[in-house]
């Protein structure tokens, strides 16, 4: 089996940590993907202009990342219900992010189980963003 057993996830169940080396690559191309063409998330001399020290990821890139800590862990027949994002300390390149979570509630109904997870992801100076998912996997 991919993914968790849904059975025998109980509250408190920690999710493995994932890792992202943060590139000016990785900040753009998240940009670019995203159709979002602020020029924070692409060029350096305007980010500066703004008062920034560098590029910084943009809002929907990380959305992604955090969809993908889910999944990575629970397995490809998950489904994110619901996410919730709140962001802390900007992400520049160079940084290493962590990410890092744990299971909050399960129910089951039918042949479905629920997960609520509480995650947040760390850089190299603070804490970038903290968050909240329901997750369903088969039960």
């Amino acid at each position: 089996m991919i993914g968790v057993d849904f059975n025998a996830l109980k509250v408190g169940d920690e999710l493995p940590a994932m890792v992202i080396n943060v590139t000016p690559t990785r900040v753009v191309a998240g940009a670019i993907a995203s159709r979002d063409f602020m020029p924070v998330h692409q060029d350096r001399d305007f980010a500066n202009q703004q008062g920034a020290p560098d590029i910084f990821m943009n809002i929907l890139s990380d959305t992604g990342y955090c969809s993908r800590f889910l999944t990575d862990w629970a397995g490809p027949e998950t489904m994110i219900r619901r996410i919730a994002i709140k962001l802390g300390a900007p992400l520049f390149p160079g940084s290493v992010l962590t990410y890092t979570g744990e299971v909050t509630a399960t129910s089951e109904a039918g042949h479905e189980g629920t997960v609520e997870v509480a995650f947040r992801a760390r850089n190299d100076r603070a804490e970038h963003l903290s968050g909240t998912a329901t997750i369903t996997l088969p039960a």
